[in-house]
Formats: structure tokens, C-alpha cells, sequence
């Protein structure tokens, strides 16, 4: 169910049960979605499947990077 922000105020326990009954509840501004109310359950349920950036990061192609850094002097920058 979509609320705007100013029934989510008025009736916010209602939109707090319907949470735990019927799932997320999107709250708008504006007609635009800006926040959603889940169970604190659903909110701290490790997504199912999804890597880490750290995991998906490691799973890449081990490749022998070798990187050559120039031996030219910087140059000089007008301030």
C-alpha cells in the first residue's frame, strides 16, 4: 500500500500493522516513493543470493597484473 507522508504521520500505527500483516508499506511525497516501512524481521533478513561487492570482486579472473608506473617528472599545474 502507498501512504503520503502526512498519513503515514496521522495513521502511523495502522501503517505499522499493516507492515507485520500485508508487507512493505511505500511512503510518497509528492506522488514519488522517498522511504518503505518493512517488518524488522524482513529489514535484517540477509538478502538470499545476492554476493557481497567484496565477493563479487574476488570471484573475477585471477590475472598477473603487472602495472609500470612512468619515471616522468609531473608537470607543472597553473594555479
Amino acid at each position: 500500500m502507498k501512504w503520503q507522508v502526512q498519513q503515514a504521520k496521522a495513521r502511523f500505527s495502522e501503517m505499522v500493522e499493516r507492515a507485520i500483516k500485508d508487507g512493505p508499506q511505500t511512503i510518497t511525497r509528492h506522488g514519488k516513493p522517498v522511504a518503505v516501512l518493512v517488518r524488522a524481521e524482513d529489514f535484517d533478513r540477509p538478502s538470499k543470493g545476492r554476493r557481497s561487492f567484496k565477493e563479487i570482486l574476488m570471484s573475477g579472473p585471477d590475472i598477473d597484473l603487472k602495472i609500470v608506473r612512468s619515471r616522468e617528472k609531473a608537470r607543472k599545474v597553473d594555479l
